[in-house]
């Protein structure tokens, strides 16, 4: 299969540019900008549940396990339903250069707030961070597929290897703010500053802004190799129609504010109980209400051609079946969090680590397997798996990784503890399924997606993963009122069934994305 010779506007001819790996020198300065921001993420969710289910003289907020729970899945989903919007902002009114920028500046400051052991700063840090990844997360990877020619054979590599910055950052993230938060050698550390042990857990929220800044500047400094891509908003030709969608966005947002503000006024006069656990049933219906909206007013629009709706009904396949990927593989932040520091021996050949560790598995073996997948997928070309085939791999093998647990906790009695080694295995099925869904589903986002939304449709993908991880923090809840193998068990069905489906359609699925693999 030869290599598209589609120039790219900015890049000159797209198939000749080969500076990093053989790939567009833009894609260096995505990689190392999308490394420094996961490394934030991830870092910080790596002891995000542990830090509220944490006793109050411990330093945490003192949550029970199903608040928590609660909590973390409803900031978690909204932190990818967020992408919803901030695609948008960016086809319509910043371009998706400036909405990376932006995000990124939100990203920073949340995580600063974070890190002020003030309970008012915690909500506010995360909301920050919220509105910040709406803006990063799906801007950067439109981006990343406009640097390459429409049909570009490498285009699934180079999105592997961006995900491989995405998982490099991931690994430090998780073991620095880990590090911080748990070590009790950094907190003896602390206390011999005259500082209170306790306050360690913001020291690793504070590690977290410190990577997110050192992507802002990463970003700025390299943005030359990008070329115009992403440089101004697709979806608003003229000045007339970006005045109009500034507005729009105006009042929706004004809208939003004072709704918030009704809401906390209520609260405080005691209208309203606001909780954790009332914001997530909010979450929960407006997620719910939002998709149907959406994916209905998409298909009710009448001016898509005949290929562009069959593109589009893929592409709420591809919702759907990241929303049940990401709601099993996702519970590494709340189960198997929380399987790891109470159900797991968190010591292997006499070398004690923090239970929060083990989260640095998955980006270990994305770094150690996504080349490897590359490589794969180069080598098949034309003779690879369709994406449909790809997605089902990933579905069934997001589910055998839960069967291994479920075997792992047969018989598991109060205060017993398990080897390790199962963790890791489950970690490593999952990186496997991972690598066969995830940048494949990106890739396709990108080449799938009309032009004019194109940022709202790679929104969509976070979407799905926005209602996955809404329903992978509420697993937690289940926890400790369902005996484990059991809660492992059921939580494999799903994925396993969903992958089957997708065997069974792919072959259609194929042809309905234009032969498009």
């Amino acid at each position: 299969m030869t290599t598209s010779t589609t120039t790219q506007p900015g890049l000159g001819d797209a198939s000749l540019d080969r500076a990093f790996y053989g790939h567009p020198k833009g894609l260096s300065t995505l990689f190392y900008s999308e490394l420094w921001e996961r490394f934030s993420y991830y870092g910080m969710r790596a002891i995000l549940i542990l830090f509220m289910t944490a006793t109050v003289e411990a330093g945490g907020l003192g949550m029970d396990v199903s608040t928590a729970g609660a909590a973390y899945g409803t900031y978690t989903a909204m932190a990818f339903f967020a992408c919803v919007p901030g695609g948008w902002i960016a086809d319509k009114i910043l371009g998706q250069r400036k909405a990376v920028l932006y995000g990124g500046i939100l990203i920073a400051c949340g995580h600063y707030a974070l890190a002020v052991p003030i309970s008012f700063f915690f909500p506010l840090g995360l909301v920050l961070i919220v509105l910040g990844t709406g803006l990063l997360k799906p801007n950067i990877s439109v981006i990343v597929g406009q640097i390459y020619a429409p049909h570009d054979v490498r285009r699934d590599a180079g999105f592997s290897i961006f995900y491989m910055g995405i998982n490099l950052g991931s690994f430090f993230g998780q073991l620095i703010t880990g590090y911080f938060a748990q070590d009790p050698g950094f907190r003896d550390i602390i206390v011999g500053w005259g500082m209170d042990a306790t306050s360690a857990w913001h020291w690793g929220f504070g590690a977290a802004g410190v990577g997110m800044t050192l992507g802002v500047v990463q970003y700025v400094l390299g943005q030359k190799s990008l070329g115009t891509a992403g440089s101004k908003p697709g979806g608003a030709p003229t000045p007339e129609l970006a005045a109009k969608f500034r507005r729009q966005a105006f009042t929706f947002g004004g809208a939003l504010v004072g709704l918030v503000v009704l809401a906390g006024l209520a609260s405080v006069i005691g209208v309203l109980d606001i909780t954790p656990l009332f914001i997530r049933d909010i979450a929960g219906t407006s997620l719910l209400v939002i998709t149907v909206v959406f994916f209905g007013a998409l298909f009710l629009d009448k001016g898509w051609t005949k290929q562009e709706r069959g593109q589009l009904w893929v592409i709420f396949a591809f919702f759907l079946c990241a929303a049940v990927f990401w709601s099993v593989f996702d519970q590494a932040g709340s189960t198997l969090n929380l399987f790891a520091d109470r159900n797991t021996k968190n010591e292997l050949f006499g070398f004690a680590f923090p239970s929060s560790w083990f989260q640095s598995l998955n980006p270990l073996f994305i770094f150690i397997f996504a080349p490897m997948f590359a490589a794969m997928w180069l080598k098949l070309g034309a003779r690879q798996p369709s994406s449909p085939v790809k997605f089902a791999i990933g579905l069934i093998g997001a589910g055998v990784g839960f069967w291994v647990l479920a075997v792992a906790a047969i018989g598991l009695g109060e205060g017993q503890l398990v080897s390790p080694l199962w963790l890791t295995a489950v970690y490593l099925i999952h990186t496997w399924a991972e690598l066969c869904l995830s940048p494949v589903g990106l890739s396709s986002m990108s080449r799938l997606a009309p032009p004019k939304i194109v940022g709202s449709m790679m929104g969509v993908w976070f979407l799905g993963a926005s209602v996955g991880n809404f329903f992978a923090g509420q697993m937690a809840a289940f926890y400790e009122d369902m005996p484990l193998q059991q809660l492992f068990g059921v939580v494999s069905i799903l994925p396993v069934a969903a992958g089957i489906v997708m065997l069974l359609l792919a072959k259609r699925m194929t042809t309905m994305m234009g032969g498009a693999r």
